[in-house]
């Protein structure tokens, strides 16, 4: 009688993973694999058959397609317009932001193509920064005196973020080909592949070997960070690539990555490079 329990307690978790609200309890460590009293086959969820095109889609790993397509028409009118894109209201705040703390420096016409090359080496960190970080950085080298570190979350970073990313819009993911990227890109497949939490589920279950099929009615996209920062609806606001894979670790019931954590970095650069060639799309709209 316990494989029931199980069974529904696991669908509940992925139902949290497809909405992205939080399943009840989320506090085992990512090491932890399902408790033991539960029936073996309770971990693996059950998914819906596929239609004839989302199996061949799931049988074609290279036939890459962004969120944006597995999106209701509403809410992917609300994306292209500008003028209805919730999201405009940070750009003008990043906009405001860059050119009172950034364009003594930058030219924003330099920012073309950015947050299509990160994360990328930084060699005064000697090690890679994603686009948030570098902001981040940026700030704390020359901000004034005194400035507490921009957290991934924090409004100055996301608002600066969201009018750099911008500025990539349309242009093709394209990873930097530096061999020291190398070793942080193979841990961050390490860890796309790896199963946590106490439901033991890898990223690659939801995002790679189920994806384009249905839970709770919802397609499981490919899990592509073509338009971050972006906004969901369920926030009500912009949030970062960390809050996103936050949210997905609670929902196995793992402990999620510390901010701006090597696992966290190493992660985004392995998803920015299993997504090159896509466009970017910040910023982006997503339920």
């Amino acid at each position: 009688m316990l494989a029931l329990p199980a069974t529904l307690a696991t669908l509940f978790a992925l139902v949290a993973l497809v909405t992205g609200c939080s399943a009840p309890e989320p506090g085992a460590r990512r090491a932890v694999s399902a408790p033991a009293v539960q029936a073996p086959a309770a971990a693996t969820p059950t998914f819906p058959a596929p239609s004839p095109a989302s199996a061949s889609a799931a049988a074609k790993p290279a036939a890459r397609r962004s969120g944006f397509d597995d999106m209701s028409p509403p809410t992917q009118a609300m994306q292209r317009d500008d003028a209805a894109n919730p999201a405009w209201l940070w750009v003008e705040d990043g906009r405001q932001r860059f050119d009172a703390q950034c364009a003594r420096c930058h030219d924003v016409r330099a920012m073309a193509g950015v947050a299509a090359r990160h994360p990328a080496w930084d060699a005064q960190a000697a090690r890679p920064l994603t686009l948030g970080q570098r902001i981040a950085a940026c700030h704390r080298r020359h901000g004034q005196p005194g400035s507490a570190d921009l957290a991934p979350d924090d409004e100055t970073r996301i608002a600066l973020e969201t009018f750099v990313a911008l500025q990539s819009r349309g242009r093709p993911i394209a990873p930097p080909q530096d061999p020291r990227l190398a070793p942080w890109r193979e841990r961050g497949r390490r860890l796309f592949e790896q199963r946590v939490g106490q439901l033991d589920l890898a990223c690659a279950d939801c995002h790679e070997r189920h994806a384009g099929r249905r839970l709770a009615g919802s397609v499981i996209p490919q899990g592509h960070p073509t338009g971050y920062p972006i906004y969901r609806l369920e926030w009500q606001g912009m949030g970062s690539l960390q809050r996103r894979l936050r949210g997905c670790l609670v929902g196995v019931r793992a402990e999620p990555f510390g901010s701006d954590s090597d696992e966290a970095t190493a992660l985004e650069l392995f998803l920015m490079s299993r997504a090159a060639g896509l466009p970017m799309e910040t910023p982006a709209v997503r339920p």
